[in-house]
């Protein structure tokens, strides 16, 4: 974290659900500004809420009850007095946007968070989460963080343009498709990560992509994580994507991203690869 800082990097991602027992990241996150030295200052600090912390009622989801005591309890774990970016990370059907607004404005009021952010949202949740906080004269959701990457993309069909017209920034997590674009194998004995059925078919059904991905980063001179995070960098509604460095090493590999420039024929040629979606209805409609 420190070297990410080094590197001028300010925006540190979790969740109270991340770690093993659940909270654990965010412990140690906690640790690491208490250290000082302006650690805690110079970092925009996202979490988020909604994950099932207990067996209890109300100990998940985005009540008013659990949403209060789930930032308290991320506050004291992250041993500091506000949330830059409070996130929920799923939306909640069971509970309407008028209470769970109403909890965020007397967190906001409290100080405890200074802007919402939502994760895993549908394009109709964030109208309806934005029609909601505006009629509370909230500003709403200021992010969204979606699963977008070179080889599922999704969210362009309709949560892009929600979040371009909404002037939402965009988070993309897994911008690797969870190791898949950088090499990481599925299928490699071992990789308990990603060994699942479902991550072994998925490589399997990409293997030719993945193939001509390969030939065309090899033809760059670049890396193919390099390249695929440099994708995601050129893409106008992406404002940065969520990196999950190990170790150091690791953190100054996804940098080389940052040096990667993509002419639009390299665009193309990617496009052609990992073939995108046009904005709704024009995808399915005429």
């Amino acid at each position: 974290m420190d070297e990410a800082h080094s590197a001028g990097i300010n925006y540190f991602d979790t969740a109270n659900q991340y770690g093993a027992p659940f909270g654990q990241t965010e412990e140690i996150i906690g640790h690491w500004f208490a250290q000082g030295g302006g650690r805690r200052e110079r970092t925009v600090l996202a979490t988020k809420v909604y994950g099932k912390m207990g067996s209890w009622p109300n100990e998940g989801g985005l009540s008013a009850l659990h949403i209060r005591q789930a930032l308290d309890a991320s506050l004291k774990r992250l041993r500091t007095d506000h949330i830059d970016i409070y996130q929920f990370h799923h939306v909640d059907r069971a509970t309407p946007w008028e209470e769970i607004w109403q909890a965020i404005q007397v967190a906001i009021d409290q100080g405890k968070i200074l802007y919402v952010g939502s994760s895993n949202f549908a394009a109709w949740h964030i109208a309806t989460a934005q029609a909601a906080a505006k009629e509370r004269h909230l500003l709403g959701i200021v992010s969204e963080q979606s699963l977008y990457n070179l080889a599922t993309r999704d969210i362009e069909l309709e949560v892009i343009p929600a979040v371009q017209a909404y002037g939402l920034a965009l988070v993309p997590w897994s911008p690797l498709a969870g190791g898949l674009l950088g090499g990481a194998s599925a299928l490699a004995p071992g990789n308990s990560r990603r060994s699942s059925p479902r991550a072994q078919d998925r490589e399997l059904a990409q293997s030719e992509r993945l193939g001509r991905f390969h030939d065309t980063a090899a033809r760059l001179g670049h890396a193919p994580a390099s390249v695929a995070l440099a994708w995601l960098l050129h893409q106008p509604a992406v404002t940065a994507p969520i990196i999950g460095p190990r170790t150091v090493e690791q953190l100054h590999a996804a940098l080389k991203a940052l040096d990667v420039e993509l002419r639009a024929e390299d665009l193309d040629e990617l496009d052609e690869i990992f073939p995108g979606k046009a904005p709704a209805p024009e995808h399915y409609a005429w």
